[in-house]
């Protein structure tokens, strides 16, 4: 024996839309907001020449946080090498150009290894800084 099942009509109500649209605006607004405030500070060291590095496949940057970024992806010290082989597979020596931007205040045992770590993997290291100017005049 079959029971006949009713089939319900469920509808949502007007109103509450409304509220659905306006919890998914701040839920985007708040999330939004989240990523600009990006983990990733880096404040350049200084010097009073600077000459263009031209193009680069691969970008590192240690943060003041001693965090390390590839292109802008964190990645750990243990999988730098990697990385940067698999990313300057194939490039010609000349071509082989990585870039490297390291926090005015990170302390040295923290770069070296990175420096190693892209020697080992073939790329040819250039530090990035910002060149000095005069501070302006009140």
């Amino acid at each position: 024996m079959k029971i006949a099942r009713k089939t319900m009509k469920v509808e949502v109500p007007s109103m509450a839309m409304g509220d659905i649209a306006f919890n998914l605006l701040v839920f985007f607004v708040i999330l939004a907001r989240a990523q600009d405030d990006s983990a990733l500070q880096w404040t350049p060291a200084k010097t009073e020449r600077v000459e263009s590095a031209g193009q680069s496949k691969v970008s590192i940057v240690l943060d003041k946080d001693e965090k390390l970024y590839v292109n802008g992806q964190p990645i750990g010290q243990s999988q730098l090498e990697g990385m940067v082989e698999k990313l300057l597979e194939g490039l010609p020596a000349g071509q082989r150009t990585v870039l490297l931007k390291i926090h005015n205040q990170a302390q040295a045992n923290r770069f070296e290894p990175i420096l190693e770590a892209v020697s080992k993997s073939g790329g040819e290291l250039v530090h990035i800084l910002e060149e000095q100017r005069p501070a302006a005049k009140p």
